[in-house]
Order: structure tokens, then sequence, then C-alpha cells
């Protein structure tokens, strides 16, 4: 039953069809964005999601952003939780290992907006151009604060982000998605700490 007389031009009706996304998406990854789902829980039609949203696409594609934003908290939170170290270059180390460890951590507990946020990531180039997703800019950061502390030489720096994506969204994906999503949680989050440190390692051979 739609409860809003004036449903198109309903004051925040986008952020509410936003959070209506992500509470879905939340048990069921993008495969539960459907607009109808979405728009009848908020009390409107699916016409009225087209006054700010050009098809479904584009809001599953806004409530991805929200979800990446959410990743980028966690990372940002494991980022945080860091000791401060009299020793620079140490503490650089420790950062960067938040970065990768909030990266998996967020993965394996929020596996529905895992999925969505890396399917914005998916998208293909030029798509949201104007966006630096936030978990990226993040590691490019924290590899930035190495070379200042001295824990990375610039030429060990170049191209040192894919190499850390790589690992660590390789290791999230066989998590949640491969054969250790029945692995125990205790031992997945061991092989994570694992993972991580054995990707710092290789860079600052």
């Amino acid at each position: 039953m739609i409860r809003d007389a004036h449903p198109y031009h309903r004051p925040g009706l986008r952020s509410a069809l936003i959070e209506a996304g992500l509470k879905r998406a939340r048990k069921g990854g993008a495969d539960a964005l459907g607009l109808r789902e979405i728009t009848r829980s908020v009390g409107v039609t699916p016409n009225a999601a087209y006054r700010h949203f050009a098809d479904r696409r584009e809001l599953v594609l806004a409530v991805a952003a929200q979800a990446q934003d959410k990743l980028a908290q966690a990372m940002l939170d494991r980022m945080q939780d860091v000791v401060d170290q009299a020793d620079p270059a140490a503490h650089a180390v420790q950062k960067l290992r938040g970065v990768g460890l909030g990266y998996i951590h967020f993965a394996l507990s929020e596996p529905g907006w895992f999925e969505l946020a890396i399917l914005l990531q998916e998208e293909p180039s030029g798509e949201s151009e104007a966006r630096v997703p936030p978990p990226y800019q993040l590691l490019l950061d924290a590899l930035d604060g190495m070379v200042e502390a001295g824990a990375l030489t610039p030429e060990r720096r170049v191209d040192a982000e894919w190499v850390c994506w790589s690992g660590v969204h390789g290791f999230a994906d066989l998590a949640t998605r491969g054969p250790l999503r029945r692995q125990d949680r205790t031992v997945v989050d061991k092989l994570a700490v694992h993972v991580v440190n054995t990707v710092i390692s290789e860079l600052k051979a």
C-alpha cells in the first residue's frame, strides 16, 4: 500500500531508497536489489524512483557507492587501532597492515555489502571516473606513507598498490566465495594475517 500522497516529490526519497537498498543488500548482496522490493519497503511506487534514478542500474550503483564507503570506514577503523610507535617506519607498516586486514575483515563480516562494493569497482572505465574508490585511496595513502617514513623505497612503491590489492582481494574472494568459506573463522583470520604480512614482506624485500 502506498502511504505517501506525493511519492514523486517526497523529501529525502533518494536517500531513503539508497538506505533501503543497503538494508536489503546486507543480507542478499546485489541480487536482493529489486526495484519493486526497494520502493515497496519505503512506501512508494517504482515510478517514484525514476525521479531520482534513470534506471535500476543507477540505483544499484548509488547503493554500491555507500557500501564502498562502509568498506573504507572499516579499513580506516582498523588503521586507527594501530598503536603509535616511536619508529615512523614501523608505524607506517602497521598502517598498511590495517588497510589489508580491515579489507578482509569487512569481506568476512559483511559479505553482502562487500559484494556490492566490489560491483562498483567492476564498472567499465569511465562509468565512475570522477570518484576515486575510498578503499583504494586509503591503500594509496598508506603506501605513500611508507615511502615518506622510509619503510618502502620509491622504486618498490611503483605499482605496489596492485600487488597489495591482488593479494588481499584474492584472499577475501577465497574466504567469501571460494574453498575457505567453510573454514572456521579463527583459522581464516590467522590465514588473513599471514597473507597480509607476506604481501608486506614482499614489498619491502
